[in-house]
């Protein structure tokens, strides 16, 4: 059968999948809408018979519908659950007089697999998978489950136009156009537990009428799972394009990173999972700030957060040490932390901007295997070791793919690139690149520093400066080194500060100078440049080579 105005096939499931959303618009497509039709024997060319079977009876007070007593996402959750576990429990292709009708339970066999309609002269026999028999039985606590879950508590009769039915599901498609004897009957048979009747009258009505009546986030998820039972991607797409307009919490987030997976699924709920992970990685992205509340988190939630670019940490130092204690405490043993760290969130560490120091503690760490941590280690100073424009392009080739190991943070202290040197004497040169937009929001007092480096033991940083020069006559680009240690540690140093300047683009020295340290102390030049703010920042200014400014520290021990 085809449309006449359009020229599509009614039959072909990819109708309805491939239809998508108006933006502006509450229907769900531009569909055309047969709500005129729905259960009325004059547009219809089959019965639907749906028995609603008895829920478990320790569940039954709980499965009256989540409509109706989920009143929050952890309600839905909690019931969810429960819901999975009964599903596992027992699993129904009950087929009964193949001559006359079909039952189903919507988890559909391919009907070629069922032998059970081979012989319509034989008794039907209904197949329960993983349900113990015998003496098994017996000794069972899921035998009166299994019992009580057969009997039909209800039984509705809709009419429904396989044409409609089968545009919008290939669940349905399949089974109104197989080729065998039971696609040709007028009385088809679904099978549900009495839970998942309110979520399937939705459905149904939505293959009409392109809309759900349900406006709250655990009703549409009902009727979102039931979609993809049935295979009705354009009321899946629908459902989560409401749920996206809702109220996110951290509870709906993660529940919706964590619906079961499937081919289906994965493509009409991607925006939903997107956007919870949208959700996690902005109200988590100070972990320090909600350390208690990151650290109950689940597997899906933590991946979610160390997934973005705008995490707040000082460093990428910091988010290892986060990632070891949660996976620590999440996973007591060795061989299971192992596995998750090194097949689920190695890859969200971000390597090549850790220190030196504390890469050299990852392939002493007994919570990574040693291969990998190897592995991981040698790729970060290969990068590190690349020319900036060579790390540049790494980054940028990366930022377009999932794994963005290459790709800097916002971190609250810069990272740095460091060279040693143990002889003739004791001595650092330390990089340090700023972009010309973290120069401009220091303006008008603010400061930006660097991670820590070390020279003879002691650990130094560097901090850039938006300052008023010496007569307070005007705003200034300042540079000074601080020594982290506090305490009554004393230390001589030589130092000398640099940077890349056009034409040349070499570094030019620009201030030299010794300071005996002592902890908590820093020393530097308040105008480095020596010049205004407003010239450092013009857009003909010296200083920024293709939007970045390139500053260089020399350290030298004092003997």
């Amino acid at each position: 059968m085809r449309n006449l105005e359009t020229g599509t096939d009614l039959f072909d499931p990819r109708t309805g999948m491939e239809s998508e959303f108006t933006r502006g618009s509450v229907s769900a497509s531009t569909d055309a809408d047969f709500a005129f039709a729905f259960n009325d024997s004059n547009f219809s060319d089959r019965q639907l018979r749906i028995e609603i079977m008895g829920d478990p009876l320790e569940n039954r007070a709980d499965n009256e519908g989540c409509t109706s007593i989920c009143n929050s996402i952890a309600d839905w959750a909690r019931h969810r659950k429960r819901r999975r576990e009964d599903i596992k429990k027992d699993t129904v292709v009950d087929l009964t007089s193949c001559a006359e009708e079909q039952i189903l339970n919507g988890n559909q066999p391919d009907m070629d697999d069922c032998v059970g309609c081979e012989n319509p002269d034989e008794e039907a026999v209904a197949m329960i998978e993983e349900s113990p028999s015998g003496d098994e039985a017996a000794n069972s606590n899921d035998s009166n489950w299994s019992m009580d879950c057969s009997t039909v508590v209800r039984v509705k009769t809709l009419h429904i136009s396989s044409p409609i039915l089968a545009a919008k599901s290939p669940f349905f498609y399949k089974l109104f156009s197989n080729g065998m004897r039971e696609s040709e009957q007028r009385h088809v048979t679904l099978r549900i537990n009495a839970s998942e009747e309110a979520a399937l009258m939705e459905l149904l009505n939505f293959m009409y009428s392109n809309t759900v009546s349900v406006t709250t986030a655990p009703a549409l998820l009902d009727v979102l799972m039931a979609a993809d039972k049935f295979e009705v991607a354009s009321c899946m797409r629908y459902c989560s394009r409401l749920l996206r307009t809702m109220p996110m919490t951290p509870e709906s987030a993660l529940l919706y990173l964590e619906l079961p997976s499937s081919v289906l699924m994965a493509d009409a709920v991607q925006p939903l999972t997107d956007t919870a992970k949208q959700y996690l990685a902005s109200r988590y992205k100070d972990i320090t700030k909600f350390q208690e509340e990151v650290m109950a988190l689940p597997l899906a939630g933590v991946e979610a957060i160390l997934s973005s670019d705008d995490l707040q940490v000082p460093s990428e130092d910091a988010v290892y040490d986060f990632v070891l204690k949660w996976a620590r405490a999440q996973y007591s043993k060795l061989e299971e932390r192992r596995e998750v760290l090194g097949a689920r969130l190695a890859r969200f560490i971000r390597f090549p901007y850790m220190t030196c120091r504390k890469l050299k503690k990852v392939l002493t760490c007994n919570d990574f295997d040693h291969e990998i941590a190897s592995k991981l280690v040698l790729e970060a100073l290969f990068f590190k070791a690349e020319a900036p424009h060579r790390q540049r392009v790494l980054a940028a080739e990366e930022s377009a793919t999932l794994n963005r190991r290459f790709v800097e943070r916002a971190y609250k202290y810069r990272p740095v690139k460091v060279v040693e040197f143990e002889l003739p004497r004791q001595q650092c040169v330390v990089y340090l690149d700023l972009k010309r937009e973290e120069c401009a929001n220091l303006f008008p007092s603010g400061r930006v520093y660097s991670q820590a480096f070390h020279l003879g033991g002691q650990g130094f940083f560097l901090s850039a400066h938006c300052n008023m020069d010496q007569q307070s006559s005007f705003h200034c680009f300042g540079l000074f080194l601080g020594m982290q240690e506090k305490g009554s540690v004393t230390f001589a140093v030589d130092y000398e500060f640099a940077a890349r300047s056009k034409p040349t683009e070499e570094f030019v020295s620009k201030y030299k100078g010794n300071y005996t340290f002592t902890g908590g102390k820093a020393v530097g030049y308040r105008n480095l440049f020596a010049i205004p703010w407003t010239s450092f920042m013009a857009e003909d200014s010296l200083y920024f080579i293709n939007g970045v400014l390139h500053l260089r520290a020399e350290l030298t021990i004092r003997h």
